[in-house]
């Protein structure tokens, strides 16, 4: 079976990210409980997929707890769309919106194509780098117990989730200063569709 391992990249701090292996197999559902294992943030918020092409266009809309107008127009739904169907290209890219109340945008990029390593439990984590921000949402509740210590890879050792202190903050002043650096991303971020 394929392993497909996506980067996901949260839109104004592409120094936080994590790479996540799914089985080709997967629902977009069991993607979008994968990247929040890896943020601690709640699961159960009003999300979305977007297929993007590489100047991260919004495309075919794969919805989670969708409104009824979106179920009106017969929106795909998570839990019922293998990855596999959307991916068409070895790069290809799906624009996630979390949490339509609070919106949080990443970008899902596919980067590798891997056979399945016997032995070895999927979908898994690979790497994570840096601290997610917080939200007002997120903060309020506690760290995934999903993801342990050990099940940190390569360079980072960073803990998921949120700090206790400072906890309705919005962000610690590492995140401030890692959003005031990414100038280039937000001028590039000027072809992204604005409309969820």
């Amino acid at each position: 079976m394929a392993i497909y391992r996506f980067r996901v990249t949260f839109e104004d701090y592409e120094d936080v990210y994590r790479e996540i292996d799914m089985p080709s197999k997967s629902t977009f559902i069991e993607l979008h409980e994968e990247i929040h294992k890896s943020t601690g943030y709640a699961a159960d918020a009003s999300s979305s997929f977007y297929v993007s092409n590489d100047q991260w266009k919004k495309g075919t809309e794969i919805a989670f707890k969708p409104t009824q107008r979106k179920k009106d127009a017969e929106v795909l739904l998570m839990e019922n769309i293998r990855l596999s169907k959307f991916i068409d290209d070895p790069h290809q890219k799906f624009y996630y919106v979390y949490n339509f109340d609070r919106p949080y945008d990443f970008q899902v990029e596919l980067i590798k194509i891997l056979k399945e390593e016997d032995g070895k439990d999927y979908p898994a984590l690979f790497k994570s780098i840096g601290q997610v921000p917080k939200t007002m949402t997120a903060a309020n509740f506690p760290v995934s117990d999903a993801v342990e210590e050990d099940e940190y890879v390569e360079e980072d050792d960073t803990q998921y989730g949120v700090d206790d202190e400072d906890e309705l903050d919005g962000f610690d002043s590492d995140d401030e200063e890692e959003g005031e650096d990414g100038g280039e991303e937000r001028e590039e971020s000027n072809g992204y569709e604005d409309e969820y």
